[in-house]
């Protein structure tokens, strides 16, 4: 799978990262017990339910049922302290890129407006993209400077998305917490050393829940059918989902309903029974049970990769500005 070797320029809340080197690792992922699944429940008119309970659900691992040991979900966090393994840490990827020029205002109000909806989230990291990538993370107190971040950036250059993804990852990966990642670009990519097969597998070694919003109707139909695709894999290899408004105005209730869908979401963990550390992938599938399972649909990562011995250790040099 593709990793990266990240030369970073570090402040006491902005990394800034250039275009990112690829080498080649074995699949690998963080070296813990708990093993974690973001799910989301729909009906079939598309609501959120949230008061299932954990009798309701089952995991399996390679066919194979797990015994659920962590549960919280269904709005929980709006109401309950939670220790720093629980809480949300939320990541927004938003392009800044040339072609943004003539949507970037409402873009922009629509994602100030997205983040401001997260009152109890750890942190939020945001990172935005065009030719370079641009990675700075914020506590709460700190939430009127990344708006600000938001507003001064100015549409410039090319489109490096999976380089961006990446920059985020290996941001992320060392990170406790239920992270959740929303990621708004306005096309494909055009400037990554990143490939999108290599983000794909970066996205199935992560604990990460990806959302998409895609505004790709500027595009042609040959080209935007073809970003629609991609973009749909990478939310669906994490359990997420991917929305495409038809006009910019669209934004606002687009984010709305990506906000809802984190809110309701559903944190399932379980110690794997199988304990071999061989860094393979295990196929994912949680079921619901008993009477109201019928016609409610399930969303959740269809699997993870297993750790390895010796963990892989990520190579980032660092330098004070």
């Amino acid at each position: 799978m593709g990793t990266h070797l990240v030369r970073t320029v570090v402040t006491a809340t902005l990394i800034t990262a250039p275009a990112l080197a690829v080498a080649q690792t074995t699949p690998f992922r963080a070296g813990v017990d708990l093993v974690r699944v973001g799910v989301t429940v729909l009906d079939d008119d598309g609501r959120c339910i949230t008061d299932l309970k954990p009798g309701e659900f089952e995991v399996y691992e390679d066919g194979a049922r797990q015994e659920i040991a962590f549960f919280s979900g269904g709005r929980e966090e709006a109401t309950v302290d939670l220790d720093e393994t629980q809480r949300m840490r939320l990541g927004l990827l938003f392009d800044t890129s040339g072609s943004m020029n003539n949507d970037i205002k409402l873009a922009r109000s629509a994602a100030i407006k997205f983040l401001n909806t997260f009152p109890r989230a750890m942190d939020i990291t945001l990172v935005d993209f065009d030719t370079e990538v641009r990675v700075a993370r914020y506590g709460q107190a700190d939430f009127p400077r990344l708006v600000e971040r938001i507003r001064e950036r100015k549409p410039d250059g090319w489109t490096a998305l999976y380089d961006a993804l990446g920059a985020y990852l290996d941001g992320s990966f060392e990170q406790l917490g239920r992270k959740v990642l929303v990621l708004y670009t306005d096309g494909g990519d055009t400037r990554s050393a990143v490939t999108f097969s290599e983000a794909m597998e970066m996205l199935r070694a992560a604990d990460v829940t990806v959302y998409v919003i895609g505004f790709v109707e500027n595009q042609s139909p040959s080209v935007r059918n073809a970003q629609r695709m991609q973009l749909m894999q990478l939310a669906g290899a994490t359990g997420g989902e991917a929305f495409f408004p038809m006009s910019p105005e669209k934004l606002d209730g687009i984010f709305d309903r990506v906000a809802s869908q984190i809110h309701a979401q559903y944190n399932l963990g379980y110690a794997s029974t199988n304990a071999q550390q061989d860094g393979k992938w295990r196929r994912l599938e949680v079921r619901l049970v008993g009477p109201r399972a019928k016609g409610l649909k399930v969303r959740a990562r269809p699997g993870y990769y297993a750790s390895l011995v010796p963990r892989r250790i990520a190579t980032t040099s660092q330098e004070t500005p």
